[in-house]
């Protein structure tokens, strides 16, 4: 007798075509995408918020702080998981990530306009958030064979997208009654969910190996030898990770231009910080809601009829319209519109089709190497076009001249992304446990 699916998978099935086996492990994976993303966007306009309190003539400064954090945090992550079994590593990220949250709450109550303490706050998040979403992707392709990502990372992105619609509307909702100190309790109670839904899915990813189902067969019971530099040492002996490390160093730097406008243009537009924290969250939420409609219903497909090399040329060659279309009619409108395609097409099309790439490299790798490139070359990435940016203010270049570069940088960009994609698929998709150069 055939058994009928069950309500979760034919709800599932209606968007992604996933396996019988795979259903409880998928909808565990969309539901901590969902949760924390959600969470992320509660803060996020909180993190700009505070760049505006800091003031837009120093962002800069700003970029070089979150630097330099994040090349700290990197090799201490790589100490901690030399040191400390996957397992308990994975949540204790996030029980950390509490604590800090909770001594800001009570600095916010005592100082909410400090200057220092919103740079603070600042740096602190901006090089926390790069660390939660790269340890996700890094358990997703911990979990799932490069065959399950291509049909099933686009889905599980999607949970995030439609988490980050609800990270922005919870924060107008509260903002007004909690105040901006009252958003972090909120997003401290979605990072306790996070925790829960962190051990379900080990639970589940060591149920499918054992019973010889699809995933990835590595064990989450031993910790990652290796001393706190090896993230940068496996970075730099493969050329598929070098690779990579371009694309999104590049990819930052697109994203960093086009926030600089942003946020200079809402500072000059909203006097208040409650106004500015809804201006930001405005945009996140129209990002979002298009991130998770492209997801559900494009990206998917995508993937598995063109393959992984057109989905990541696709995003350059968007940011060379978006670049062109703002040095030709420069407005609020076209700053804002430039902005948010820039960031739907990396959150729903850039991100996902990136990570499909690391589940053909080794466990150290994932965790150690893509580490490195998803905090410490982000965070250069933000630093070096900080500045190029600001030299060229100085050198009376402005807006024209910002679009120019981002016009080239997306150039290469694209050049970048489809040499990547042709060694992805040298590769064949296959896990292998070293990935040379």
């Amino acid at each position: 007798m055939v058994q009928k699916p069950s309500p979760l998978a034919r709800l599932i099935g209606l968007t992604v075509a996933a396996e019988p086996q795979e259903i409880r492990a998928v909808a565990l994976a969309f539901l901590f995408n969902f949760v924390l993303l959600g969470s992320y966007y509660i803060l996020r306009p909180v993190r700009d918020t505070m760049a505006t309190v800091f003031g837009v003539e120093a962002l800069q400064d700003l970029y070089t702080g979150t630097f330099i954090i994040t090349l700290i945090c990197a090799p201490v992550f790589a100490w901690c998981a030399a040191k400390v079994k996957l397992a308990r590593l994975l949540p204790g990220v996030f029980w950390l990530l509490l604590i800090n949250l909770v001594i800001f709450y009570v600095l916010f109550r005592l100082v909410p306009q400090n200057r220092w303490l919103a740079a603070a706050f600042y740096w602190w998040f901006s090089a926390v958030n790069l660390f939660l979403i790269s340890i996700f992707w890094a358990f997703m392709a911990d979990v799932f064979s490069p065959t399950q990502a291509t049909r099933l990372f686009a889905f599980i992105a999607a949970g995030g997208s439609i988490g980050a619609i609800a990270g922005p509307l919870i924060t107008r909702s509260l903002v007004g009654a909690a105040g901006v100190s009252g958003l972090l309790l909120a997003a401290g109670a979605g990072f306790l969910c996070v925790i829960l839904l962190i051990h379900a899915l080990m639970r589940e990813k060591e149920k499918l190996r054992t019973e010889g189902q699809e995933t990835q067969q590595t064990t989450l019971d031993h910790n990652l030898p290796g001393n706190p530099l090896r993230g940068f040492a496996l970075l730099l002996k493969s050329s598929f990770l070098l690779n990579q490390a371009a694309f999104m160093l590049l990819m930052t730097w697109i994203a960093t231009i086009l926030n600089f406008l942003q946020i200079g243009i809402i500072a000059k537009t909203f006097p208040g910080m409650e106004s500015r924290t809804i201006a930001f969250a405005d945009v996140d939420l129209f990002v979002n809601i298009c991130s998770a409609i492209i997801l559900i219903f494009g990206l998917g497909r995508v993937l598995q009829r063109f393959g992984v090399t057109a989905s990541l040329v696709l995003t350059p060659v968007l940011m060379i319209g978006a670049c062109l279309a703002i040095a030709v009619a420069p407005s609020y409108f076209a700053i804002q519109a430039g902005r948010a395609i820039q960031r739907i097409s990396q959150y729903a099309i850039a991100r996902p089709s990136r990570e499909v790439l690391f589940t053909v490299v080794d466990q150290q790798s994932k965790y150690k190497a893509k580490n490195v490139i998803d905090t410490a070359v982000y965070r250069f990435g933000d630093l070096t076009s900080a500045w190029i940016l600001t030299g060229m203010r100085v050198a009376g270049f402005g807006l024209l001249g910002a679009m120019t570069f981002g016009v080239a940088v997306s150039a290469v960009w694209g050049a970048v992304a489809v040499a990547l994609g042709r060694r992805y698929q040298a590769l064949g998709g296959k896990p292998v446990s070293v990935v040379a150069g």
